[in-house]
């Protein structure tokens, strides 16, 4: 029987759960496990588990966090970062573990932080999720009461200063090193790599930087052990995974499943279906960036290597659902225009590709799109791929595009030839 560590302790009201709550359901036994193990054993059980990052490259954590210098001699002090700047249209389960469960991140972050014996934590959060800053302020000032963060924890030795951070907010921020120069208070523009963040990052000094969802796990591999993580999945990684689904289906919202559940079971079981009178037509299988899947992959895995394999990418694991009665052009262009505003203007091929490609989607949405239109969209999706521009920012922006223009393609010329959108 596969268990959901991830929301067991979400409340029905939606209300947090404090920490004498959280403690009652085992809560921070993962830490005092962690603290009598030696730092770099951690990080194998971590290893062990095939646990890989859950905000949207899927790297492997435990060999992220191998990276990272240790000894005497390792450069202090040492950072780790919880990117909580969960902006990616189509995403929000980072926001339920926040509001639902603070005390889970923290934790999790008190032995990740043990793992690489960093000194020093921030919560880098979106600056529009208020509830859950609020709350996370609460669980903070609570974990700090009783030991479970700052100096000498629980009589260790250890110290982890862990503070929560609110951002000034742009899309951008959610690429890592883009977050770091905004947490130094620079301008949130990416930066070149090597070298990593693990090596130096935060104020040229060795970070960390962990997607929300991925740190919620690590106190339960400490915990439980990396073979019952892995037996929660049905695939070689390990874990549950949130799954969330949106778009006009009967029951949208966010689901903790076994990695690698079909598409199908997550929109027609969990979701409920389509709605009544409409029909699916395809989605975006991990938040805005990725390219969409139709049909035929329903039954594919929700796994790193079989979206992959497919043609997408997992991303966030959070499903926007398309229908027949909205216009992909027009959702194409509701997406390249929030990309076209949050580009951090860096590099040329994003700022004005984006801005271009988005006014020509918005000239054929208003009924004056030209044939040569698509020639020129069909080019941009190459312009903006991987290795042409500074970051991974503008590729990702470009993925819905590419893959609407193949499965999508009668659509944006009936735009052309009957010079309006069909759908209104």
């Amino acid at each position: 029987m596969r268990e959901r560590p991830l929301t067991s302790n979400l409340r029905p009201d939606g209300e947090a759960v404090d920490i004498s709550a959280y403690e009652q359901a085992g809560g921070y036994q993962g830490l005092r496990k962690a603290l009598q193990l030696q730092p770099n054993d951690v990080t194998e059980l971590v290893k062990q588990s095939n646990l890989r990052g859950r905000g949207g490259a899927g790297f492997p954590t435990g060999m992220k966090w191998s990276f990272v210098p240790m000894g005497a001699d390792a450069p202090r002090p040492k950072y780790l970062v919880a990117n909580a700047d969960e902006m990616e249209p189509g995403t929000f389960k980072d926001r339920v573990l926040m509001e639902g469960d603070p005390h889970q991140l923290i934790e999790g972050m008190a032995v990740s932080g043990y793992a690489i014996q960093a000194d020093i934590g921030y919560i880098f959060l979106r600056g529009e999720y208020r509830i859950s800053a609020e709350r996370l302020s609460v669980a903070l000032a609570e974990a700090r009461e009783r030991g479970y963060i700052g100096q000498n924890i629980l009589g260790s030795g250890y110290s982890f200063e862990l503070y929560l951070h609110v951002s000034a907010g742009r899309y951008i921020c959610g690429e890592e090193t883009a977050l770091l120069n905004a947490l130094e208070g620079k301008r949130a523009h990416p930066r070149t790599k090597p070298p990593f963040p693990q090596v130096s990052g935060l104020f040229g000094k060795p970070t960390i930087v962990q997607n929300v969802e991925t740190l919620c796990n690590v106190q339960h591999i400490v915990n439980r052990g990396p073979e019952w993580f892995r037996d929660q999945s049905l695939t070689e990684d390990g874990g549950t995974k949130l799954y969330g689904v949106s778009g006009k289906v009967n029951r949208p919202g966010l689901w903790e499943l076994p990695l690698g559940t079909t598409m199908r079971e997550i929109l027609e079981e969990h979701a409920g279906g389509m709605r009544d009178g409409l029909t699916f037509r395809g989605l975006l299988p991990g938040g805005a960036s990725t390219d969409f899947l139709v049909q035929e992959h329903l039954d594919v895995p929700m796994d790193y290597t079989q979206v992959q394999k497919a043609g997408s990418r997992l991303g966030t694991g959070t499903m926007v659902v398309l229908d027949d009665k909205t216009c992909p052009v027009g959702m194409v262009w509701n997406l390249e225009h929030f990309f076209a505003q949050e580009s951090c203007g860096w590099c040329t091929p994003c700022w004005s590709g984006l801005a271009w490609t988005e006014k020509i989607l918005a000239s054929m949405e208003a009924g004056t799109g030209e044939e040569k239109d698509l020639e020129t969209l069909s080019f941009q999706t190459r312009f903006l791929a991987p290795g042409s521009t500074f970051c991974a920012f503008a590729p990702g922006a470009v993925e819905p595009l590419q893959s609407a223009l193949k499965y999508f393609g009668d659509d944006f010329r009936r735009h052309i030839e009957e010079k309006r959108c069909p759908w209104r």
